[in-house]
């Protein structure tokens, strides 16, 4: 029986990130569970008390989810408009929101109808939220102004003008009552103190700020805009921090996780970014479908809820430990076979009169080798350009390529195509040709192609479309490496200026001047 030396496949290091202890914490969480909404989910409120229902605010509806339902177990539609931050008092038994009217409505948990109403604000109220005492409320509006409100009398007690554009965000200090933060599209991040007439201190942000979060204990505040986020030290007067850009496009919402050590903070770039609030640097990076306008975590970390622009509300609850059956014991997997079991007799030596009966080692082929060790190339190039293949594990279909070329036998291989199953190898060559593992292999590839169908070149749009993105690929790579090339040569000269100089000339002209004068000296004593 003739042997068959299989296809060796070259082994590539996997491009990746480390894995962390983040990474692996944060990957804890089932396939996420996708609810349609009315409109863009423009926010998200988690109640403090169990059952931690959340609130979610979508279109002209306010719609409360319990904490695996799928359907919404109560909904507040009594909007004329379009409704804003719909957020649960700490007790989880009312429920603020505004609208486009400039009307801000309350409302019972257990109820309906709308308990009180709020008139005041010209314009829309994007923003409310309860103060700590529980008795007062604050809201800002795009008509530039934040009012703060007494709940039970639905008066006014105070109103700050000093906002020169609408104020689209704010939140409440959880140990001060009186304090209470909010962002304005006019760039600026203000601190308000109910017992004084004006802001008592004011942050520059330096973009319309989207979204503002007070850490509980009141030290520091971190605000969002642009595609930027920023760390302010109230304890030392609204100094900045520190300033992240990791984000892409504007930054719209922030979290802060239970345990208050990571902030986690949602764009329209589609990513959630997770920082450590200890170096604010990204542990972890979540990516959605669509543009994130609201997150929130659940308590314990238990489930992260995000809304989006498509009007997707997404729901990643995380797996579960083994629950106990009735008698009150974790139910337990199969035993195995110990490792011991698998290399039992590896280690025995054999004894001189002991007989040893080998066994023929039968050889499994992947389907690749067997074509090609029937000679069928064209099979075997075919085998290894499905989907599965080609795009999972291309190191497969290149190690294939380079057995044919070494064959002589892989101008055959690729001669003989029809227009799609050449358009599926010149969408391999576009994948990746630009790829440094693989150029060596694909120009060799893309020249014997070129060579076998230039005749053909007109005949077909598609393969016209492939052949000129392979041309535009190969093109602005040549300008990249050329660029490359000339900054390596500017570093050179950079580099060559650099080198460390030789000993100082004044020491030497001394030592010189020393021992001409003693030479004179001698001289003139001999005269």
């Amino acid at each position: 029986m003739s042997y068959y030396k299989p296809t060796v496949i070259q082994s590539y290091p996997k491009l990746g990130n480390t894995v962390t202890q983040d990474t692996l914490y944060w990957k804890k969480y089932r396939p996420p569970v996708q609810i349609k909404e009315f409109g863009a989910v423009t926010h998200i409120d988690i109640s403090s008390v169990a059952p931690y229902n959340y609130a979610v605010t979508a279109s002209t509806r306010i719609h409360i989810y319990g904490r695996y339902s799928q359907e919404p177990i109560k909904t507040f539609s009594r909007f004329n408009d379009t409704a804003y931050c719909g957020t649960y008092r700490d007790d989880g038994k009312l429920l603020v929101a505004g609208c486009e009217d400039g009307v801000i409505r309350l409302f019972d948990v257990e109820g309906r109808a709308a308990l009180r109403q709020y008139n005041g604000h010209t314009k829309a109220v994007q923003v409310t939220a309860f103060t700590s005492d529980k008795y007062r409320l604050m809201s800002g509006s795009d008509d530039y102004t934040v009012r703060l409100w007494d709940i039970p009398t639905a008066t006014k007690l105070c109103t700050f003008t000093e906002h020169t554009d609408y104020v689209r965000c704010g939140c409440t200090s959880n140990l001060n009552a009186d304090v209470f933060v909010t962002g304005s599209y006019d760039h600026t991040v203000k601190v308000f103190d109910a017992r004084m007439d004006q802001s008592v201190m004011t942050m520059e942000h330096g973009q319309p700020v989207e979204s503002v979060l007070l850490f509980p204990s009141g030290g520091l505040l971190v605000s969002a805009g642009g595609r930027f986020v920023k760390v302010w030290d109230m304890l030392k007067g609204g100094q900045l921090l520190a300033s992240l850009r990791n984000h892409h496009k504007t930054v719209t919402c922030l979290c802060l996780s239970s345990s208050g050590q990571r902030l986690l903070s949602g764009s329209l770039d589609r990513h959630v970014k997770i920082y450590s609030t200890s170096t604010y640097k990204v542990v972890h990076n979540i990516n959605y479908a669509a543009s994130i306008l609201s997150l929130a975590l659940a308590p314990e970390n238990e489930a992260i809820v995000v809304g989006m622009t498509n009007s997707v509300l997404n729901i990643r609850h995380r797996k579960q430990h083994h629950k106990k059956n009735e008698v009150g014991e974790v139910p337990t997997k199969r035993k195995r076979p110990s490792y011991k079991y698998f290399i039992k007799g590896k280690d025995y030596m054999p004894k001189k009169s002991d007989y040893l009966v080998s066994r023929p080692v039968r050889q499994h082929l992947t389907k690749y080798d067997k074509l090609l060790k029937g000679f069928e190339v064209s099979r075997a190039l075919d085998a290894v350009l499905q989907s599965n293949i080609r795009v999972k594990n291309p190191e497969v279909t290149i190690g294939v390529m380079q057995e044919l070329n070494r064959r002589g036998t892989l101008q055959n291989a690729l001669a003989g195509r029809d227009e799609k199953q050449l358009a599926v190898i010149l969408n391999f060559l576009n994948r990746n040709v630009v790829d440094p593992r693989f150029t060596a292999v694909l120009v060799n590839v893309a020249e014997i192609i070129i060579g076998i169908y230039s005749s053909v070149i007109g005949e077909s749009s598609v393969i016209d479309k492939q052949f000129m993105k392979l041309q535009e690929l190969i093109e602005r790579e040549i300008d990249y490496q050329e660029e490359l090339l000339g900054a390596l040569g500017m570093m050179d000269t950079l580099f060559a200026t650099m080198t460390t100089k030789k000993e100082a000339v004044v020491p030497r002209n001394q030592n010189c001047a020393l021992i001409t004068g003693a030479e004179q000296a001698k001289s003139m004593a001999i005269a």
